[in-house]
Order: C-alpha cells, then structure tokens, then sequence
C-alpha cells in the first residue's frame, strides 16, 4: 500500500507542476502565442487552455469529491490526446508528439493509482 501511495503522489504531483507551468507559460511566453498559432489555434483558446490546466492543477491535488477528480483526469486526458494529435497533424518533431503521451502515461498511473488508494470509489 506504500508503493501505491507514493506513486500516486509523485505522478499526481508531476502532472500538477507541469500543467501549473505550461498555464503560466501559455499566459506569458511569446513562444507559446506563436505555438498556438503554428498549430492554427485562436488567442483565445490559449487563454482559456491555461485557465482550464491551472484550476485542473489545482483540483487534482485538493481534497474534492471523486466525481470532480474524475472530471480532472478525464480533461487532462483529452487534453493530452489532443495535444498528441494536434503536434502530430501540424507536422511537428517527434519529441513535441511524444511528451503529451508521456504525461498521459503519468495521468494514467496516477488515475489507476488513485483508485487503489481508494477501493470504495471502485464500487460507483
């Protein structure tokens, strides 16, 4: 129960410092305006991206009901996905398309983690 305890807070806490860092990246980097651009997304999306993975961040590791953790991992699950299909499309290096699947690998373990930390929530 130990291991699955501190995995659960390594890769829940990864995936917070990295969605915390990209939201304040996408609000204050030019390069992340001309990201955006390059993958034919409006300013507006950016700013609304950075909102949504800085509250996310933050529900993640807060101590909220199972329902709204659920929603948390099922965003940040599209969001990965999305991230992985819009770098894919637009034609970018490989390692712009790898680093969204290696954080949803650790949105995954953290997701089954959780879980395991959590056996009642198992039985919804």
């Amino acid at each position: 129960m130990k291991a699955i305890k501190i995995t659960y807070w390594v890769t829940t806490v990864i995936v917070t410092i990295m969605m915390i860092y990209s939201a304040y990246a996408y609000l204050t980097q030019d390069a992340m305006v001309q990201a955006f651009h390059h993958l034919g997304y409006p300013d507006y999306f950016r700013v609304e991206l950075a909102i949504g993975k800085l509250i996310g961040a933050i529900l993640l590791i807060a101590p909220v009901s199972a329902r709204i953790k659920e929603w948390v991992y099922a965003g940040f699950i599209i969001t990965f996905v999305s991230a992985f299909i819009a770098h894919t499309a637009s034609g970018d290096p490989v390692n712009y398309r790898v680093m969204p699947v290696i954080f949803l690998a650790l949105l995954i373990t953290s997701y089954i983690t959780y879980h395991k930390r959590n056996p009642v929530l198992q039985t919804a």
